[in-house]
């Protein structure tokens, strides 16, 4: 099992940046691939972005893409989503997601989520 937990969320003006960060915990001497999804009310869930164990792949759904960027320390178990340019389409509840594999295919481990709010 892998836990995770999301933090760095918050109220943000249109055009400004947040950074939220995914603490994993429990099986991390396991090699996992971790990706970010967004939830907006009313809305299916939506992969933001991804990266592999290695760090080396990073993937990105096509509304973050240029203004989003995944990175990892694994030193730290945590992941992280700098969210720059960001617009009011954006706000939503965003989730932390484990891979049980060091390439991205599929979550298998969520973490709780964390609101991000982005006003006009």
């Amino acid at each position: 099992q892998v836990q995770l937990v999301e933090s760095g969320g918050g109220l943000v003006q249109a055009g400004g940046s947040l950074r939220l960060s995914c603490a994993a915990s429990g099986r991390t001497a396991g090699r996992y691939a971790v990706g970010w999804f967004r939830q907006a009310p009313g809305k299916e869930r939506q992969f933001a972005a991804a990266i592999s164990w290695s760090g080396w792949n990073t993937y990105y759904g096509d509304s973050v893409k240029g203004r989003f960027t995944i990175s990892r320390d694994n030193a730290k178990n945590t992941v992280y989503l700098q969210m720059n340019s960001l617009k009011p389409e954006d706000t939503a509840v965003y989730y932390c997601a484990a891979d049980s594999g060091p390439d991205w295919v599929r979550p298998s481990y969520w973490g709780q989520g964390t609101q991000v709010t982005v006003s006009s």
